[in-house]
């Protein structure tokens, strides 16, 4: 099955993403579906709900997992938030555990949870785990839904590795040049690895996310990761040409698992084959448009 017949099949890719307040959630989900906007929220009935309602039921400490975040720049994504449950709730906890396992087992491949996002910021105010993230993974049972751990603002453990290094008489041009390098080879032998190390069943992959309130911020790498973690041809093929902020992956993904198959079978050297594997190739880049 080519990604246009898997994508008017199940449609959009569902997300849950999680994280504490200020983890940066938001900003890494405009940042993947291109925009600056805000997204659209819809009830489990599909009916939009208004932002006014919503804001009175946070303020009330309310939210429903159940909802989904939709941003108009990338209609193929689909977000669920767990919103609530990082301050420790058991309730709270009990309710994304069940929605977890609802959705990771869900007969109906539209419906079902495809992949979590675990945000954990890194700023230094909040880079140890909490209680309720260490709960998440020593509890929480995910399936065959894969986990996928982002550390957010990794861009604040450049800034101390930068005065550590201003601090040992290093010049600021070389401090500046250094201390990304510094940041990444301190923390690949951290508490935080070394923690998800040693879970009984450890998340998928990581992935630090530095500088994401910058214009030009990259998820390039979180793309990727996701692609290759997701362990399914169809949910694959499905996320690959639904993304639209990394075409080295789409192309990528286009030679490998269609031309590739197609290059040397007797349909791609006539005028018709050319034609239908073209066709087959623009699959993985629907956000395109020829001319």
């Amino acid at each position: 099955m080519d990604p246009s017949e898997i994508r008017k099949k199940i449609v959009r890719f569902r997300i849950l993403i999680i994280g504490r307040a200020n983890a940066g959630k938001t900003t890494i989900l405009q940042k993947v579906c291109n925009t600056r906007d805000n997204p659209e929220i819809y009830n489990s009935a599909g009916e939009k709900i208004d932002p006014a309602v919503l804001t009175a039921s946070r303020e009330r400490g309310l939210h429903d997992i159940e909802n989904e975040m939709v941003f108009r720049n990338n209609p193929g994504f689909v977000f669920h938030d767990s919103r609530g449950f990082e301050a420790g709730g058991e309730s709270e906890f009990n309710k994304v555990k069940e929605f977890i396992a609802d959705r990771s087992k869900e007969t109906d491949i539209k419906k079902r949870l495809h992949v979590i996002w675990y945000c954990i910021p890194m700023d230094e105010a909040s880079r140890s785990f909490t209680e309720a993230e260490r709960k998440f993974f020593s509890q929480c049972d995910t399936g065959s839904t894969p986990v996928i751990v982002l550390f957010t603002k990794f861009d604040a453990f450049y800034d101390i590795k930068f005065a550590q290094l201003r601090r040992e008489g290093k010049s600021r041009k070389d401090a500046k040049e250094q201390a990304p390098g510094l940041a990444k080879e301190s923390f690949a032998k951290g508490s935080q690895l070394q923690f998800l190390k040693d879970l009984q069943q450890p998340p998928k992959c990581h992935v630090c996310l530095p500088d994401m309130n910058k214009h030009d911020a990259d998820c390039g790498t979180l793309m990727e990761r996701t692609a290759k973690t997701l362990g399914n041809e169809v949910l694959t093929q499905l996320f690959v040409s639904t993304q639209q902020i990394n075409l080295e992956l789409c192309m990528k993904y286009a030679v490998e698992r269609t031309l590739a198959k197609l290059v040397d079978s007797a349909q791609a050297t006539s005028d018709e084959g050319h034609e239908k594997t073209i066709g087959k190739l623009g699959a993985w880049f629907p956000h395109l448009s020829a001319r």
